[in-house]
Order: structure tokens, then C-alpha cells, then sequence
């Protein structure tokens, strides 16, 4: 198991002012960072891959796809600008270095039809994730969907959703990645989720069901580690914190408050992950 922190905490694009921050990161003992991918170009990436391998810090990154660039648009152009926008976030990924690519990008964030997904929907997406597959297979990264809660999307809302979605695009480099804020909202067990999906899983992220501190809120964090510990999981755990740090941002994602002290979400939240994996 290795410990990570997400940057969408701070930024949703990571410069060289955020560079202390990454040191203090690697100070306190993480094992990586987790990059948002939105703007930027491979040689900036390779840049920062640079500085983050100067300061020990390994990475995974995260990207999701916007309403031009919907995978599951009834307009086949649109479609096309999703595998398009997905190999530009794979290709600036394998720039970072980095051997993993997670989020949703197997719809458009926010965007919805008022109609539970269609048959023709699904196909769409699994097309579109089938090529990308292909193409973070040549690059050397993994990529990983994560479902999101019914208020973010309407494809993938269940770990079944994206475990029936990879199976569907059927490519042995597409995998599922659970997000324990969402499937606090989602799900009936964390354990039953986690256990059926044990073959598809690839990364964790470790969320509050209020965004805050890991461990301060109502998430099952028992039934949680124990149902990882019992599948054999042995990725990453990345913690997914937010603030209203960028005003921007926070609107989108409805963060109307901050929850706690920065430095006690990624210090207390490390020492929470590190307790719950040892069983204490």
C-alpha cells in the first residue's frame, strides 16, 4: 500500500509556487502526490515529473472530461474530442511519470439528460474508454474510472456501474477506482462494493463524506479497510480533500465552506490512513 495526497486541495493546476508545498508532502511521509491533469503541455509535465523525482515523491494523476468533450454524446464528433482530450491527459500523464490515470472520465462532469443512462449511452463510453485504454497501454498508464454520486453524474454512480463499464470495454488495461465520499452516498456496503469489484480495483481514494479531514466524519472507515485488507489491495490510498482555496473550483464541485486547517487535513489524515491499514 502506498499513502498519497491529492492536490485538488490546494490548486487544480500544480506550478512551481506549489513546489514547498510538495516538500512539505514528502516531509510528513507520504509516498506521492496525485496531479490534476486540465492545462498544461507534456514538457511543462515532464518538468514537474522532474522535480517530483528530485524529492522522492512518486505520483498518480487524475483528469475528467467537460460537456465538449462527453464521451456519451449523441454527436459522434463530440465523442471523437473525448478520445481525444483522453490520450492528451494520458500522453501528459506518461510525461509526469506517472503509471496511473484516474477519475470520471467515462462521462462529462455534471452533465445529464433527466433519463437514467441508455444501453446506447454505455456502449459509447466503453468505446471510448476502449481506445483510450489502448493508447495509456502504449503510453505505460493504467487508467482507473471512478464513480461519482448521483448529483455529479448518471452513468456511473455504483462500483457495479464501473466494474460492468470496464467489462464491457473490455481491455485488460482499464480498471475501476473507488472513491469512499462517493459511495458513502451511493452504496448499500462499502464492503460488498469493494469485494465485488476486487478484480477491477486499482486505486482508492480516501474522502470524508464532507470533504474535510479523513476519519472526522461518518464514512464506514471499519467496513472500509477491513473489505480492502480482504481483497489483498495493495495500491494506492489518496486522499481527496477540498477547499475554497480556488473559488472557482469549489463552486463546481459545491464546496460552500472550508472544513478544517489545510495542514491538519493532509497531517491528521495521514496518521488516520496509516492507523486504519495497521488495524489500530
Amino acid at each position: 500500500m502506498r499513502t498519497g495526497m491529492n492536490l485538488l486541495l490546494w490548486t487544480t493546476h500544480v506550478t512551481e509556487q506549489h513546489y514547498p508545498l510538495l516538500a512539505t508532502l514528502r516531509e510528513t511521509g507520504y509516498d506521492g502526490v496525485e496531479i490534476p491533469l486540465g492545462q498544461g503541455d507534456e514538457a511543462y509535465y515532464r518538468a514537474l515529473g522532474a522535480e517530483l523525482d528530485r524529492m522522492g515523491l512518486a505520483r498518480t494523476a487524475v483528469t475528467s472530461l467537460m460537456a465538449e468533450t462527453n464521451p456519451v454524446s449523441p454527436d459522434a464528433a463530440v465523442r471523437r474530442a473525448a478520445v481525444e482530450r483522453l490520450k492528451w491527459a494520458i500522453d501528459n500523464a506518461a510525461a509526469l511519470g506517472c503509471e496511473l490515470l484516474c477519475g470520471p472520465f467515462h462521462s462529462a462532469f455534471k452533465v445529464f439528460t433527466g433519463l437514467p443512462p441508455t444501453d446506447d449511452e454505455r456502449q459509447w463510453s466503453a468505446e471510448v474508454l476502449r481506445e483510450g485504454a489502448e493508447h495509456g497501454q502504449a503510453a505505460g498508464v493504467t487508467l482507473a474510472i471512478e464513480a461519482l454520486n448521483r448529483f455529479e453524474c448518471y452513468l456511473v454512480t455504483t462500483m457495479a456501474d464501473a466494474r460492468d463499464l470496464v467489462r464491457r470495454a473490455d481491455h485488460d488495461n482499464l480498471f475501476v477506482h473507488y472513491d469512499t465520499h462517493h459511495m458513502h452516498i451511493e452504496e448499500k456496503s462499502a464492503a460488498g462494493a469493494i469485494g465485488a469489484t476486487a478484480r477491477e480495483l486499482r486505486h482508492v481514494h480516501i474522502s470524508e463524506n464532507d470533504r474535510g479531514t479523513p476519519g472526522s466524519g461518518q464514512v464506514a472507515w471499519d467496513e472500509t479497510f477491513k473489505a480492502l485488507k480482504a481483497i489483498g489491495y495493495d495500491g494506492w490510498l489518496t486522499i481527496e480533500s477540498f477547499s475554497r482555496l480556488d473559488p472557482g473550483f469549489a463552486g463546481a464541485i459545491h464546496i460552500w465552506r472550508d472544513f478544517d486547517a489545510l495542514e491538519d487535513v493532509y497531517t491528521a489524515g495521514l496518521r488516520f490512513m496509516r492507523r486504519m491499514w495497521a488495524g489500530e
